[in-house]
């Protein structure tokens, strides 16, 4: 990879937005029942998600047309919309059908946006960029979050940092010395790395210090054979903007764990974002062993994520207090990243560079 550029002719990262031209999750299937609605929001544009009785959802701005009152917070009547101030409806289109006093010669004012929706893997996508395209961009492949030989995890989790300070973190291993309480001492290897059109992967295997596995790095593999304890191999790949981590053995063909994620800006300077990731654990072979393991597994997983997090959220500090990037970076697997996330992502306007 001697081919990425020094960091110092990176242009600033940091102030390249996400591109809206994909699929994103903006909340959890459960979160919205039958005949509810939930508020969220995409880099600083509020989005109503409403389900209706029948069980199908659609997304909408969520801001009511007549005063701008948060449609979040209205009423789901059969297949519309119900503003809860003054009761005014919307069709899954966006279109007002209905102003309750309006007299019949009323012609009903233009609506609000609505935003292509979609339902899968547990989780309800929406499509934040040019609603032309949105049957053009395949949503993400979790192949592993329907399997019955794999337990999901869900997350989502508010990260006070720039999304891309979390795909570096990720791809990074080498930043395994601050897990040094939950993992032990272990010295990531670089096995390999390979790139293509919208991805960046890198491969290693972590040697154990001292000669024994500590036990929170045989709690990723617990479900897998004697071969990927021996020798499991971490693949890691930024597949723009999604990321994904398998943990194999080296001739495995299934892992023992997958996670997918994604990290969606919340505020319109995307210096917050909203993660959201699948960690799938495949069930070991002793039946009801996972469930038993369970809390376990998740708290572990929970304090993992906690330390990239206060790791990040220092990072995000130190740039806003120094006003720019002054991070010193060598690595070719981050400098890679980071071309791939300026690349497809959408650059600042000229006077957004100062």
């Amino acid at each position: 990879m001697s081919q990425f550029r020094n960091s110092q002719t990176i242009p600033d990262l940091r102030k390249v937005r996400i591109n809206p031209d994909y699929w994103y999750p903006l909340a959890w299937a459960h979160q919205v029942g039958k005949a509810k609605v939930l508020g969220a929001v995409f880099a600083g544009r509020p989005i109503a998600i409403a389900r209706t009785q029948s069980g199908k959802i659609f997304a909408l701005e969520d801001r009511c047309a007549h005063r701008q009152f948060p449609l979040s917070l209205g009423v789901v009547c059969g297949d519309h919309l119900q503003c809860g101030y003054h009761a005014w409806r919307y069709d899954q289109h966006g279109r007002i059908s209905a102003i309750p006093y309006a007299g019949p010669d009323t012609v009903p004012p233009p609506g609000v946006r609505s935003y292509p929706c979609r339902e899968a893997y547990g989780a309800i996508f929406v499509f934040p960029g040019h609603p032309d395209l949105a049957d053009q961009v395949p949503l993400p492949e979790i192949a592993l979050r329907d399997s019955p030989d794999y337990k999901p995890m869900c997350f989502s989790r508010q990260v006070d940092c720039h999304y891309s300070f979390m795909h570096e973190n990720l791809m990074d291993m080498n930043h395994q010395f601050l897990h040094r309480r939950l993992m032990g001492k272990i010295r990531p290897e670089l096995l390999g790395t390979a790139r293509g059109d919208g991805w960046v992967e890198a491969r290693y295997h972590f040697h154990h210090l001292g000669g024994r596995r500590h036990s929170g790095s045989d709690l990723l593999s617990f479900g897998g054979d004697h071969a990927e304890k021996e020798y499991d191999v971490m693949t890691i790949r930024t597949e723009y903007p999604y990321q994904t981590l398998t943990i194999a053995g080296r001739d495995s063909e299934f892992p023992s764990v997958g996670l997918w994620c994604v990290y969606v800006p919340k505020d319109p300077d995307q210096k917050t974002n909203q993660s959201f990731g699948i960690l799938m654990i495949r069930k070991p072979r002793i039946p009801g062993l996972i469930h038993v393991l369970w809390p376990l597994l998740r708290h572990f997983a929970e304090a993992v994520f906690a330390e990239d997090r206060m790791a990040v959220e220092a990072e995000q500090r130190a740039y806003d207090e120094l006003g720019r990037d002054r991070n010193q970076e060598v690595y070719p697997v981050t400098l890679a990243v980071r071309e791939l996330l300026i690349s497809r992502g959408i650059a600042p306007k000229p006077d957004e560079c100062g």
